[in-house]
């Protein structure tokens, strides 16, 4: 059965490219979502997230009646999930656990619309099980039809798990060209899953289970997590041994066997600093290595925080004519990674969140990729990169965008978690 109608539940900085890629291919995509905002920019033909290229995409789509937005779902014949799988509230030094509450939502949202022959496939990074539970829910709405946990093969409804594997900043390559897991929960559902994503995907779609497919996402993301929290420590033992950890590094990697990543802030976004957690919670006697390096991660932050005010109490020492009051401290970059704007997650905005809640004097953002600071920083002051760095007196470095590169800064007082000043 081929698929002319398309629903992308989600559209965020996945659902959207998503819709747009099978838009792109002349299928009839409905994408969805509870932002009225997102909705109404959208079918406007415009974008309401920055990805390089999406722009052009989104608005020849609905231009062409091929895409649009809508906040209650409609008959479709493939339902793509691509909601977001946040976390429960949890005490400090508690092990987060993945809230599913999104993805029930998306769930009991289709129900009604669903019919014999669609087939439903969970894209938001899930805990193993997610899956199972998208289909336990769905049959638990529409009795009338059958799924495949019961009938296999033969059920009414196909359900499958495909896990976005797509870098920010390069999703509308990566969707076409990366490989893909797909897990159905039967072979029928997986193949079935293969056909759709094969409208637009050259990379090979490799078939497995819908349990393994959960986990490969997880362990991708983790085995980064704890590659960068080895590069962390690493960046924290040559602190305190005076050691320059870029020039380790850069000597260290010489060796053709060694790769070690570069430190930074900490790990942000929605998967590296996410995805982790999903495991722990599951099998926290036997992720060890996995919950030290979310630790570590998660530490660096607080450690970036007393270095800001290690060079605070440097600078009142050499300028005894000043108070901290007087001080203007300067951050750059507030995003996740380098040139996105994504702040999810983002270690850069909890840094400066910090520091201006203890900081009496001015503190100023430069991130060249948002016109707006989000309400949690409204003491704070967004300026141009030339501004802060003839005002401020200290400066601390976050985040490595392509603007700040082209750029150089010499001060005494610089706190660089990137190592490119």
């Amino acid at each position: 059965m081929s698929f002319e109608t398309i629903s992308v539940i989600g559209l965020g900085y996945i659902g959207l490219p998503t819709a747009a890629m099978f838009a792109s291919r002349k299928k009839k995509v409905i994408g969805v979502d509870v932002n009225q905002h997102a909705v109404d920019t959208i079918n406007q033909g415009k974008i309401h997230i920055v990805e390089p290229d999406l722009d052009m995409i989104v608005h020849a789509a609905v231009t062409e009646g091929y895409l649009k937005a809508v906040t209650t779902p409609e008959p479709a014949d493939a339902f793509l999930i691509a909601v977001p799988t946040p976390f429960k509230p949890c005490n400090e030094g508690e092990i987060p656990e993945p809230d599913l509450g999104y993805i029930e939502s998306a769930c009991n949202a289709i129900a009604p619309v669903l019919k014999k022959g669609d087939l439903v496939i969970l894209e938001s990074t899930s805990p193993v099980g997610a899956t199972e539970q998208v289909a336990q829910w769905l049959a638990t709405a529409r009795a009338d039809l059958s799924f495949p946990q019961d009938a296999g093969d033969e059920a009414d409804v196909n359900v499958a798990h495909c896990p976005e594997r797509v870098l920010p900043g390069h999703v509308v390559r990566e969707l076409v060209e990366n490989d893909r897991v797909i897990g159905g929960m039967s072979p029928r559902c997986s193949t079935r899953s293969v056909e759709l994503y094969k409208t637009f995907v050259q990379g090979d779609c490799v078939i497995t289970n819908a349990r393994t497919a959960e986990m490969a996402k997880l362990t991708e993301n983790s085995c980064r997590d704890v590659q960068i929290a080895f590069a962390n420590e690493l960046s924290l033992i040559c602190d305190k041994l005076d050691i320059n950890v870029w020039e380790l590094i850069s000597l260290a990697n010489r060796h053709p066997r060694i790769n070690i990543l570069q430190p930074g802030p900490g790990v942000g976004g929605h998967c590296i600093a996410v995805d982790p957690w999903f495991i722990v919670s599951k099998t926290p006697i036997e992720a060890q290595i996995i919950h030290t390096a979310r630790k570590v991660n998660d530490s660096k932050p607080g450690w970036v925080v007393d270095k800001t005010k290690m060079a605070i109490v440097d600078f009142l020492q050499e300028n005894s004519d000043k108070t901290a009051k007087e001080i203007t401290i300067a951050c750059y970059g507030l995003a996740f990674k380098p040139d996105i704007d994504d702040l999810r997650e983002s270690p850069a905005m909890q840094i400066v969140h910090e520091i201006a809640s203890f900081h009496t004097g001015k503190v100023i953002a430069v991130e060249p990729n948002i016109h707006q600071l989000p309400s949690s920083l409204e003491q704070v002051e967004l300026q141009s990169f030339d501004v802060a760095k003839s005002t401020a007196d200290i400066h601390v470095m976050l985040v490595d965008h392509k603007e700040f590169k082209a750029e150089s800064l010499n001060s005494a007082y610089l706190v660089d978690t990137k190592g490119i000043w």
